[in-house]
């Protein structure tokens, strides 16, 4: 445990440098924590500092090729950079320029070729990704446009339904309205039909001059009209005869008594009125 606290405290210092160390929590799970990520760090720290020792190397091998091509193209064909147009210089920094960009370790054409044949598959499998993205879009595409006209004939279709709706909530309620009109019509009906009943049983109404019985009778009296008809064509032959004086004030007197009983009858049924 003192082990690693040393450890840790060693690291935090390296890191920090002038700054102070910020207050922490000492206990086992820190600790741990803070003694690996010092491990890794080392690690990592060390891992660059190897790559940067082999940089370093290649730089100074570059140099060393550098100095050396520069010191052949002095003595053996008398060229150096002074003595170089501004085209030729143009042309070589250009040449450098596309080394750097394809990341090639010289400017030779045997290492030129292969970096220009991996650009070019690059380039060829771009355009065959790019061409199948464009069929993939443009399906897409296709899809969009069918998924808004759908869109659109559902908001219509939603629309009409909501309007239609609507109008059936009127229609319902109107009729609801008319359902309670006519119920309450009914049971007023129904209790003005009992008070009225009551009222002709309080008075004792006869039921043969109700509208059902006097219907009845009025059936009944057109129908001895039609009765009568074929008689009164029989008695025709009669009627000129001279009438026995007897029987004759016995009819009298019978109709007299009929009269009678119907204008008692006719009283009886004002005095009701």
């Amino acid at each position: 445990m003192c082990d690693k606290i040393k450890k840790v405290n060693s690291w935090l210092s390296t890191v920090f440098g002038d700054q102070p160390v910020p207050q922490f929590e000492v206990n086992t799970r820190t600790v741990d924590v803070l003694y690996q990520l010092a491990k890794t760090s080392e690690v990592r720290c060390s891992d660059t500092t190897v790559l940067i020792d082999d940089l370093k190397q290649k730089a100074s091998e570059y140099q060393a090729d550098g100095a050396h091509l520069q010191d052949v193209l002095l003595h053996s064909v008398g060229l150096s950079c002074a003595t170089l147009s501004k085209p030729t210089a143009d042309y070589l920094s250009a040449l450098v320029d596309n080394a750097m960009v394809l990341g090639v370790r010289d400017s030779s054409l045997g290492s030129f070729m292969p970096a220009l044949n991996n650009l070019t598959s690059e380039l060829l499998e771009a355009e065959k990704s790019k061409r199948k993205f464009e069929r993939e879009l443009r399906a897409l595409r296709k899809k969009i446009g069918a998924t808004l006209v759908v869109r659109g004939n559902l908001e219509e279709d939603i629309r009409k339904t909501v309007r239609n709706q609507a109008v059936e909530s009127a229609k319902a309620e109107e009729r609801l309205l008319n359902m309670d009109f006519v119920t309450a019509k009914v049971k007023e009906l129904s209790n003005r039909r009992e008070r009225l009943e009551a009222q002709l049983a309080s008075r004792n109404m006869d039921k043969s001059i109700t509208h059902q019985a006097i219907a009845q009778l009025s059936e009944e009296v057109n129908a001895l009209k039609k009765e009568i008809i074929p008689l009164k064509a029989k008695l025709k032959p009669y009627m000129d005869l001279s009438p026995n004086p007897s029987l004759a004030q016995l009819k009298i007197e019978e109709a007299k008594r009929e009269l009678a009983a119907l204008d008692s009858e006719l009283d009886m049924m004002v005095d009701f009125k």
